[in-house]
């Protein structure tokens, strides 16, 4: 029972560490993005591998914990863990092509249109950072909060798709630097759907209540 407890903990910490490396990668990516810097957005591209191998590892423990878990609690947090792993590895995707259409966007001169992606980026990282917060916490009331920011997160991405469109319909010399912009904008979104899928499981595995299908976050009888 102590050895299972010790390799339980180990998971965590794999998590943890892999969580720290998807944070840092979209925000590494975002600042590149703002800096125009493109051996940060290289650097973020390169340590995508890093967070490949982790999910990888966690894969690998989680199964063989699976066989030895003595609670149905115990069984819920390996299988959140392994989901959890999952959007990380997404997240950690995401960044790579905010990096990747970053080195496109640097081989032109900025579009000079104001867009309101560092506010889209701030929304999607507090996501993140905040479904991380309620896993670590064991807070699903934390988690059921961040419905409502992801609706910011769907409205702004509309808002930036939107005036795009239209640069890219006025004048056909924005459109290659209109459709990276876009791409970036929608890894956002991801990135915050991401959070929200995070946030499911730290419901599940704090209530034993599966919400991923349900319309919104909200307890039972909201």
């Amino acid at each position: 029972m102590q050895y299972f407890e010790q390799e339980l903990s180990e998971l965590k910490e794999q998590l943890l560490t892999m969580a720290s490396l998807a944070e840092a990668a979209v925000n590494q990516a975002v600042q590149a993005l703002h800096d125009r810097d493109d051996p940060l957005a290289r650097r973020v591209w390169e340590a995508d591998t890093g967070i490949d191998r982790l999910e990888v590892e966690i894969d690998e423990t989680a199964i063989t914990l699976l066989a030895k878990a003595p609670l149905a609690s115990d069984l819920r947090l390996i299988t959140v863990a392994m989901k959890i792993s999952h959007d990380l590895e997404r997240v950690g995707d995401e960044a790579t092509k905010i990096a990747k259409r970053t080195l496109e966007l640097n081989l032109e001169p900025p579009l000079k249109i104001s867009l309101d992606i560092p506010g889209l980026a701030r929304l999607a990282v507090d996501m993140l950072n905040g479904a991380l917060d309620a896993f670590v916490h064991h807070d699903p009331a934390g988690a059921r909060a961040l419905s409502e920011r992801d609706r910011e997160v769907d409205a702004l991405n509309r808002q930036i798709h939107d005036l795009l469109a239209h640069a890219m319909a006025a004048d056909p010399q924005n459109i290659s630097r209109g459709l990276n912009l876009m791409v970036i904008a929608k890894s956002l979104e991801r990135i915050a759907d991401h959070a929200v899928n995070i946030a499911e499981e730290v419901v599940y595995l704090c209530e034993a209540l599966d919400i991923r299908h349900a319309k919104h976050l909200a307890p039972p009888g909201a």
